[in-house]
C-alpha cells in the first residue's frame, strides 16, 4: 500500500475553548488511542479531580499540566484519515506559552482554530488566528465547539461563524475557502459521526473536513535546511539532533554543516517514530546520529545544510512586520526577542524604511518616527548575535517570525533580505 501524503496540524484557539479535548477525541475516534488508553485516562481523571478532562489528558500528559488543567508544551501525536496520514502538534492556548504556539505554527501545513460558541472570539482567538496569517499558514479550519452547551442551536453557530468569519476576513484569510464546523469534543457529536442534534448542519463532520486539505508540495529540489530543535546525547550512540527537515532531502552518508558554528560532519543514521529512514525529507520530524560533534557543539537554532551549500548566516536583516500588539509604539532602538524558526534571540529594530498602507501594501510614509498596532513597515534589523536566517521568498519557514515582549506577542514578520555575515 502506498503511503498516504503527511500534513503537520496544528490546533490553536483560546485557552479552555476545548483545543486538547477536541485533540484528544480525534485520537480516540481514529483509533490512535484505545479504550484501555483511555480507561487509564479516567482514573487519572479522578485521581486529580478534573471530571471531563480525559480527552485532553491524552495529549497533556506533563504532570503540571494535569494539576494546572492546561497545555504548556507542543505535544506531537499521530493518526491518519482515510486519506492522509496526520502529525498533530497540540499548542499551548495559555498566554505565557505562545512561544511554544509560534514555534508549532512555524511547522505547521494547517490548521484547526477552535473556537467555543457559547464564548466566541477572545484575545487569544484573535492572536492566534492573526499569527497563523502571518507565520504563512494558509489552510485553516475552525471547529466551533461546545455546541452541546449552545443547546445545539444553529442560530448560535451561524453568529459565532459570522463573527469569526469578520475577524479572518481582517486577517487577510479567503473565508471562502474556510470549513466551520459545529462539534461538541464532550460528547463526541459531530467529531467523527454526524449528529441528529445538528441536523440542521450538512457540511462534513470534524474529521472528514481534514480530508478537505491539501498535502504541501515538499520542496526536495531546494538545498537541505533542517533547524535544530534539540540535542540529545546518547551512550555507545553519539550526539543526536533533532528537527524537522524544512527543505531537501537527508541521507545517512551525507556530508553536512551546522551553522552558525561550521562544524562540519556526517550523517550515520536517521530516525523518526523509532525507526530507521534511508532518507528524510520535508515535513519529516527526525533524529539523526553524527560523529566528531559534541552535544555542546550544537544546539537549539542551529540549521543543518549540505556541506556544499551551507545555510545563511547573518546579524543584520531587511523584513516587513506587521504591529499585532502593542501597549505603546515601536520606534528605532527598540530591541524586543524574536522567534525565527527554533531561535529565541534579542533584536533591535534600527530603522523603520517605510509604512505601508495593509489593504493595498502601497507605501504611506517614508521613515517614520514610530509604527503602532496595525501598521505594516519596513524595518532593518539587527540580532545580538549571527543567527541561521533565509529569504521569505526563499526559504518560507526559515524566513518569518514573531516579536515578543512583555509576556505577548507584538508583531510578526517576513524576511525581505539579509545581509550574509562574513
Amino acid at each position: 500500500m502506498a503511503e498516504k501524503p503527511h500534513l503537520n496540524l496544528i490546533f490553536i484557539g483560546h485557552i479552555d475553548h476545548g483545543k486538547s479535548t477536541t485533540v484528544g477525541r480525534l485520537l480516540y475516534e481514529t483509533k490512535a488511542v484505545s479504550e484501555q488508553d483511555l480507561k487509564k485516562l479516567k482514573e487519572e481523571v479522578t485521581k486529580y479531580n478534573r471530571p471531563t478532562f480525559e480527552f485532553a489528558f491524552v495529549m497533556d500528559q506533563l504532570k503540571e499540566e494535569r494539576e494546572r488543567g492546561i497545555t504548556i508544551d507542543i505535544m506531537h501525536r499521530d493518526f491518519q484519515t482515510p486519506k492522509y496520514y496526520f502529525t498533530i502538534i497540540d499548542a499551548p492556548g495559555h498566554r505565557d506559552f505562545v512561544k511554544n504556539m509560534i514555534t508549532g505554527a512555524s511547522q505547521a501545513d494547517a490548521a484547526v482554530l477552535v473556537v467555543s460558541c457559547p464564548d466566541g472570539i477572545q484575545s487569544q482567538t484573535r492572536e492566534h488566528a492573526y499569527l497563523a496569517r502571518v507565520l504563512g499558514i494558509s489552510q485553516l479550519i475552525v471547529g466551533v465547539n461546545k455546541m452541546d452547551a449552545a443547546g445545539f442551536d444553529k442560530a448560535k453557530f451561524e453568529d459565532t461563524k459570522t463573527k469569526v468569519s469578520e475577524l479572518l476576513k481582517t486577517v487577510g484569510y479567503d473565508t471562502s475557502k474556510v470549513t466551520f464546523v459545529p462539534y461538541s469534543a464532550l460528547e463526541g457529536s459531530n467529531v467523527a459521526a454526524k449528529s441528529d442534534k445538528m441536523s440542521w448542519y450538512t457540511g462534513p463532520t470534524l474529521l472528514a473536513s481534514l480530508d478537505t486539505l491539501t498535502p504541501p508540495t515538499k520542496a526536495t529540489d531546494k538545498p537541505l535546511r533542517l533547524p535544530v530543535q534539540d540535542v540529545y546525547s546518547i551512550a555507545g550512540f553519539g550526539t543526536v539532533p533533532v528537527g524537522r527537515v524544512e527543505t531537501g532531502v537527508m541521507k545517512p552518508g551525507d556530508q553536512i554543516i551546522i551553522m552558525p558554528s561550521g562544524a562540519k560532519t556526517e550523517v550515520r543514521s536517521i530516525e523518526m517514530h523509532h525507526q530507521q529512514l534511508q532518507k528524510a525529507e520535508p515535513g519529516d520530524n527526525v533524529g539523526f546520529n553524527i560523529k566528531g560533534v559534541d552535544k555542546k557543539d550544537i544546539k537549539r537554532g542551529d540549521v543543518v545544510g549540505n556541506a556544499t551549500n551551507p545555510p545563511t548566516v547573518a546579524q543584520n536583516f531587511k523584513a516587513q512586520i506587521v504591529v499585532i500588539n502593542h501597549p505603546t509604539a515601536i520606534a528605532p532602538g527598540y530591541t524586543p526577542v524574536f522567534h525565527i524558526h527554533t531561535v529565541q534571540i534579542a533584536a533591535t529594530i534600527t530603522e523603520i524604511l517605510e509604512k505601508k498602507d495593509p489593504k493595498t501594501g502601497q507605501t504611506q510614509q517614508k521613515n517614520p518616527e514610530f509604527i503602532k498596532n496595525g501598521d505594516v513597515a519596513i524595518v532593518n534589523i539587527k540580532v545580538s548575535k549571527p543567527i541561521c536566517i533565509e529569504k521569505f521568498n526563499e526559504f518560507p519557514q526559515l524566513g518569518r517570525f514573531a516579536i515578543r515582549d512583555m509576556g505577548q506577542t507584538v508583531a510578526a514578520g517576513v524576511v525581505l533580505d539579509v545581509v550574509k555575515s562574513q
